[in-house]
């Protein structure tokens, strides 16, 4: 599934989780008291306090809550408290449509606090147990709401590569946001990324709507690496929430990487340390000098159309052109470089620079590139006074592993 198609059906979730919680409920009181079980119905003339009995005994146990009743509900990043007098809290369960909100009774039995994380929107059930001083067992049932929460106040994370992916030794891990945040060190904690064998890393904030992470060096050949955004209900920051947690599992492939040189203008392939072949190229000419630095395959197109107008320029300057079947290209930056068959300049490949910064080579060893290449290997680029920038595409190679971790939040 392509990332555009995915992102697609993620926005009609949450769509659909945005209008949930339009809904205006009419809620229980959340004073709570018990001193009878549920099955004892209370007796006529019962004080003011709901389900206090009136006849003479012990005194009753109350059970109170910090989730109001009034108001625009409880906040999603505050933990339920629940706490006992007159008696000990046995069992505190917390339910809703989403499931069972998880939480602990202290150790004398006189309090609950949620440990879970609440949902926008959504009615909850207490159902508390106590003891009363005399050994009888009460019980009480009670709903309170959390607020709702509009998809201007939710951002949601899309995580690249995708599940089951195979991808490069240099793809960096991408989570995108489609709300930005301002509190990266509070997402960013709940953001993690593990792999076998293990391998030291660290995000780099792009943007307040884009993260990175990726190893110190190249992964591993062969890795299995599993992301973790557990953001779902975690404060992002001016008053923005983060909306479902992910997952996702991919797999690092063989170790392609190709050197550019532009001054020999050969490209050598290697793979997992062995070197392949050595193909004859062209990269940009005087002018449009193609990057120096780490790039890595963004994406794959058998067939690409190329238009001069998509990088400035137009139809009335000499250097324009439209190509509609460019063959086996794979684009390593977002301004427009791609290796590429580029058959009309074959007669310069291998000595001469005359492209527009693309690499060119010849139809046959296009092909046979595209056919071992995908998304996140590595081309090393040198040989111009041009140097690639660390957002030009997945540009994340390019500063040194320091310079990298100082952009994490938490750094």
């Amino acid at each position: 599934m392509s990332e555009s198609r995915f992102r697609a059906q993620t926005r009609g979730r949450r769509l659909r989780r945005g209008l949930a919680g339009a809904t205006t409920l009419v809620l229980v009181s959340l004073a709570l008291t018990a001193c009878q079980s549920d099955s004892t119905p209370p007796s006529a003339g019962s004080p003011s306090e709901p389900g206090e009995s009136a006849s003479a005994g012990p005194d009753p146990v109350k059970l109170t809550t910090n989730a109001g009743s009034g108001g625009p509900g409880l906040a999603i990043d505050k933990p339920v408290r629940l706490s006992a007098t007159g008696g000990s809290l046995s069992s505190v369960k917390v339910t809703s449509k989403v499931g069972a909100l998880p939480g602990q009774l202290a150790k004398n039995h006189q309090s609950w606090t949620s440990t879970g994380r609440l949902e926008p929107g959504t009615v909850y059930t207490v159902t508390a147990a106590a003891e009363r001083s005399d050994g009888k067992q009460v019980t009480r049932t009670t709903r309170f709401r959390t607020e709702n929460l509009t998809l201007d106040q939710q951002t949601f994370a899309s995580v690249a590569p995708l599940q089951d992916e195979t991808v490069g030794v240099g793809m960096p891990v991408i989570v995108t946001f489609d709300v930005p945040v301002t509190d990266k060190a509070s997402i960013e904690k709940h953001m993690t990324v593990a792999a076998t064998p293990r391998q030291q890393g660290s995000w780099h904030w792009i943007s307040d709507t884009e993260a990175h992470w990726r190893p110190r060096t190249y992964w591993k050949a062969g890795s299995d690496v599993s992301v973790d955004v557990d953001i779902n209900s975690i404060p992002a920051g001016a008053g923005i929430y983060g909306q479902e947690s992910r997952h996702v599992d991919f797999h690092i492939g063989d170790a392609n990487i190709y050197k550019v040189n532009a001054q020999t203008d050969q490209m050598q392939v290697f793979q997992n340390g062995r070197l392949l072949r050595t193909i004859p190229i062209t990269t940009g000419k005087p002018g449009f000098a193609t990057r120096s630095g780490t790039k890595v395959i963004i994406e794959k197109f058998e067939t690409k159309r190329m238009n001069s107008e998509t990088i400035g320029i137009g139809k009335n300057n000499p250097e324009h052109y439209d190509l509609d079947d460019v063959k086996y290209a794979m684009r390593v930056t977002y301004s427009g470089e791609f290796l590429h068959a580029a058959p009309w300049s074959v007669a310069y490949q291998g000595h001469e620079n005359v492209s527009h910064g693309c690499t060119g080579m010849s139809t046959a060893n296009a092909h046979w590139l595209y056919n071992i290449s995908r998304r996140g290997d590595v081309v090393e680029y040198t040989g111009t006074d041009r140097q690639m920038t660390l957002t030009n595409g997945y540009g994340d190679w390019n500063a040194s592993f320091a310079s990298y971790r100082a952009g994490s939040a938490l750094s």
